[in-house]
Formats: structure tokens, C-alpha cells, sequence
């Protein structure tokens, strides 16, 4: 994920690759009062958005990664495996313990490919939308019909 400088300053301090004196004075004209603090990190948890705000737009890492590419080849191949000799089986009389194996198996690396792309293919985006107010027209006696059977 990306990061902003004061996180990467800050994990440079604490590998021991930025002394405590140049991180203070690179961020020595920096600031910061804690009202603008606050408001930042309550804006759309605690108060009131209007609608089609973006709350937190911020971009999942790239889904063409090279690690993301070879998980997605690595669970298209198992899931082809796993089905395949699954079907085998049927057609082979296996018994029913090792079909719900095979179907387990299946549904294990769909799982896994799931979570990786929910991870780091899908963009975090979170667009503030509200419900508009029902319209209930008032009752009409004469609109109502007496239907006897």
C-alpha cells in the first residue's frame, strides 16, 4: 500500500536509517492543531456527509501485480484439477467422502481467489449515499372497491 512521508519517516526512525534529530527537523514546519486533527478523522464516521461525498477513496494496490497474476493462474489451475477429477469420479463410481473432498477442495481455492481479489484487486471506495423519504399517498375511501365473491 502506499504510504504518506510521516509513515515512511516514521518506520525509517525506527529501522535506524533517519536519526530522531533530522526526522524532527524535516517536519519541523509542520503543523498541525488538534480541532483540524479531529475533524479529519471524524468527517463521515461521526458527522453527518452529504450524499455522493467520498468518505475514503483510497485505491487498493494494483491488481496486475505479479503476485496477484501467478495467484489467480495458481487457482485457476487447482480449481480446473480438483473439478476435473471430480467429475472423473463420478463417472467412476468413487464414493460420496472423497466427491464432497474434491468439492471442498474446489471451493477452498474459489475462497482464496476470492480473498485476494477482494484484497488488493477492488478499490476501497466508500460514496455516502441516503435513502430518499417514501411517499405514502393518504387513503382514498373512494378508491377502494367491495369486491363479494
Amino acid at each position: 500500500m502506499k504510504q504518506d512521508v510521516v509513515t515512511k519517516m516514521l518506520r525509517q526512525v525506527a529501522s535506524g536509517e533517519v536519526t530522531v534529530e533530522d526526522a524532527r527537523t524535516a517536519l519541523e514546519g509542520v503543523e498541525l492543531d488538534e480541532e483540524t486533527y479531529e475533524s479529519a478523522i471524524d468527517h463521515g464516521v461521526f458527522n453527518k456527509v452529504e450524499p455522493g461525498t467520498v468518505v475514503r477513496a483510497s485505491l487498493a494496490p494494483s491488481g496486475t501485480s505479479a503476485l496477484v497474476v501467478l495467484t489467480f493462474l495458481w487457482g485457476l489451475g487447482w480449481t480446473l484439477y480438483w473439478a476435473g477429477s471430480m467429475c472423473y469420479g463420478l463417472f467412476n463410481g468413487w464414493d460420496q467422502q472423497q466427491l464432497s473432498y474434491h468439492v471442498g477442495m474446489v471451493m477452498v481455492t474459489l475462497i482464496i481467489m476470492g480473498i485476494v481479489y477482494l484484497k488488493w484487486v477492488v478499490p476501497d471506495i466508500v460514496i455516502v449515499k441516503h435513502r430518499r423519504g417514501k411517499y405514502a399517498p393518504p387513503n382514498d375511501p373512494d378508491g377502494w372497491h367491495k369486491y363479494e365473491v
